[in-house]
């Protein structure tokens, strides 16, 4: 019985070692910045930002969809693969009409990355139109 929980440990250990190594030779996003505050917007102002980031890894990076919390929120990105050491942007825009108050709109980014969801945010407060 030793012999087995021996054995499968060494398995265990065998597994993740390899587990590991192969999420480092991957492609792997590494962001500038993941956040950007507006700080004060008047309702109806439309403010965007572009997010760089670089391909730290070792193969090229797809990005196969970008997605926001909600309608106000509109990204961009690169359709072709983004080559090991090379950069790439994300541009991010938010349309604050309708909104009210603080506001943290995210944006995940679906990969074939080590992480394959990564996220962005633009943060804002939302203030009544003035007349």
């Amino acid at each position: 019985m030793k012999k087995l929980g021996l054995i499968f440990s060494v398995f265990v250990l065998l597994f993740s070692t390899q587990a590991f190594a192969q999420s480092e030779n991957g492609p792997v996003i590494s962001f500038k910045e993941k956040s950007i505050d507006f700080g004060d917007l008047k309702q109806g102002d439309k403010v965007s930002h572009t997010f760089e980031l670089t391909n730290t890894g070792t193969a090229p990076l797809v990005i196969s969809n970008v997605a926001a919390t909600c309608g106000c929120t509109v990204p961009s990105w690169p359709k072709e693969p983004v080559a090991p050491g090379a950069s790439a942007k994300i541009e991010v825009s938010f349309n604050s009409a309708g909104k009210m108050g603080k506001q943290n709109s995210v944006v995940r980014i679906y990969s074939n990355a080590s992480e394959p969801i990564e996220k962005v945010s633009l943060i804002s407060n939302v203030l009544p139109k003035t007349k």
